[in-house]
């Protein structure tokens, strides 16, 4: 089965990437609101014009590119996607790695948070669920909260 990558964005300006099994199945996937940005949760996904679209090496035909020219830039642009990808499976194992290194608290991470922040109980890395206000909420106390998508959560088992 062949799958597209698309690449996607959300109102605040986060670009991700997503694989679906072609146009239908992003539409679908946004449909169900089953799409939301990695770095804030938004589920306001929309696609941009994807990079394997743009014709990055194309030549007019006032100014021909040589042969010469025209690999350089080639091998130029595949280096550059597999130092990206390089980068972006190092971040996801790093993602990974740092949630199977946490207590998965579920829905009461808010309040083990900031019972750790205050001294309450002791400090020690967790995961958990927080509502939108939950969130705001321990910002306002000065509780650093990371979100990270449930897809980079191999741990658990929904």
């Amino acid at each position: 089965m062949s799958m597209k990558v698309f690449d996607l964005q959300c109102p605040q300006g986060h670009v991700f990437e997503g694989w679906f099994r072609g146009d239908d199945g992003f539409n679908d996937q946004r449909a169900k609101g089953l799409l939301s940005c990695p770095v804030c949760g938004s589920d306001e996904i929309h696609r941009k014009l994807s990079a394997a679209r743009l014709n990055i090496g194309s030549r007019s035909a006032a100014a021909p590119a040589s042969p010469t020219t025209q690999g350089q830039a080639d091998t130029s642009n595949t280096a550059n996607m597999a130092r990206l990808n390089q980068l972006q499976s190092r971040w996801l194992a790093h993602m990974r790695e740092v949630i199977r290194n946490t207590e998965d608290v579920g829905e009461r991470f808010a309040k083990e948070a900031l019972d750790m922040h205050k001294g309450r109980k002791e400090e020690r890395p967790i995961r958990g669920t927080a509502t939108d206000e939950e969130r705001k909420e321990l910002a306002d106390e000065g509780v650093d909260v990371h979100i990270v998508p449930d897809f980079l959560d191999d741990t658990s088992h929904h």
